[in-house]
This record gives structure tokens, sequence and C-alpha cells, in this order.
């Protein structure tokens, strides 16, 4: 496979992140009026780039947050792999005192490793990875399109750079990401680098939330 730029998003805000309720595979929300002013931030400063290809989840928030550049007619592919993890039960549930014990429980799981664990009728890390593992493949064997654009899900991106990087999933905590915030990664046989990390410049002048 040829080297390869992959420039890796978050979906810019919802209402879901603004109010702090659970929000994942189930729940297919539009951005709200912060998040659609982040997305256009993000396409001012990257619309020189020249995408070859841009790949969302098949969530609406994934989709608008890559509005411009879909505008701009560059192609587009939904990928359900790159979906944010599933919090079964818990989405669209406030974080009361019950739900974020609950939620400061498994992460603490797995923190320590055991990433086996999922909310009540939800993924685990490992169920996500095996669905990304099978969207990455096709999106780096298609050795014609460099570099791409990939705007997925906050949990998802965790567990997908720590899986690129060969990083135990117990520390997927270690990358930190913002609504819009931008990874920017190299491939080259077989290795990925990563060039930059939560880059949130083109959002200065925005208040942007981390949820």
């Amino acid at each position: 496979m040829k080297p390869k730029k992959i420039y890796v998003i978050r979906h810019g805000q919802t209402e879901y992140n603004r109010k702090g309720v659970v929000q994942g595979r189930g729940i297919n929300a539009e951005l709200n009026e912060l998040g659609r002013k982040q997305a256009r931030a993000f396409y001012e400063k990257y619309k020189k780039v020249d995408f070859k290809k841009v790949y969302t989840s098949s969530l609406k928030r994934s989709i608008q947050s890559v509005q411009g550049f879909l505008e701009d007619d560059i192609p587009h592919e939904k990928m359900p792999g790159l979906d944010e993890i599933s919090w079964g039960d818990s989405e669209g549930k406030p974080f009361d005192d019950y739900l974020n014990n609950k939620y400061v429980e498994i992460v603490q799981a797995w923190r320590d490793g055991d990433i086996h664990r999922r909310m009540t009728g939800g993924e685990s890390p490992l169920d996500v990875q095996k669905r990304q593992e099978e969207a990455m493949e096709y999106i780096l064997t298609q050795d014609h399109e460099d570099p791409v654009l990939i705007c997925m899900h906050g949990r998802a991106m965790r567990i997908l750079l720590s899986w690129l990087t060969n990083t135990h999933l117990k520390e997927m905590d270690n990358f930190e990401h913002n609504n819009l915030g931008l990874y920017r990664l190299h491939y080259h046989k077989g290795d990925i680098q990563i060039e930059s990390r939560n880059d949130v410049e083109h959002l200065n002048g925005l208040i942007h939330e981390i949820q």
C-alpha cells in the first residue's frame, strides 16, 4: 500500500454534547449552531487541501461537519464502521448521579485493561475496533486516494488512534479530542505516525467544549 496522508476530525458540537446527554451510535443528532460554525471554520482553514475522498460515519453529525467539502464535490463515502461506540440503554439519558457513576466505573475498567466491558446493551472497545479494522483496511488500500479526510466521533477516535498506533486500548484516553479537533496522520509501510494532535487552531475565536 502506498503512503497516505490522513486527516481525522471529530464532529462538531450537538445539543447532546452541550447538555451533557449520552450520545452514541444510537443517537443520530444534528449539529447545533456552534457545531455548524466549527464545521465552517474547519472548512475555511483546510479547503485548499486537495482531498481525494471524504469518509464519514453513517451519522448526521459527522456528515454535516464536512458539508463544505461535500459541496465542493469531493467524493464522499459513509462507513458505518466509523460510527461512535454504542452506549446501549444509556443513550439519550442525561448524566445524573447514577449514570455518571456507571460511566466512571466502565471507563476505569477500560483503563485497568478490561476492554471487553460494555454498558448494558452497548459495545465494548474491542467491538468497535473490530468494525473499524474492516473500514480502515478498505480506506488504506485505496491507493489513488491521498490525502483523505475522515470525520467520526470522540470515543471511536480514541479507539481508532490506539489501534493505528499500536497503543493498548487501556491507554486510549491519552488521545484527547475537542469537537472539530484535528489529528493529522501519515501512513507508510504499515506504520502510522501522528503529525499533529487535536489541533484546534482553526477554532480560534469560537467557544469550543470538550464533551
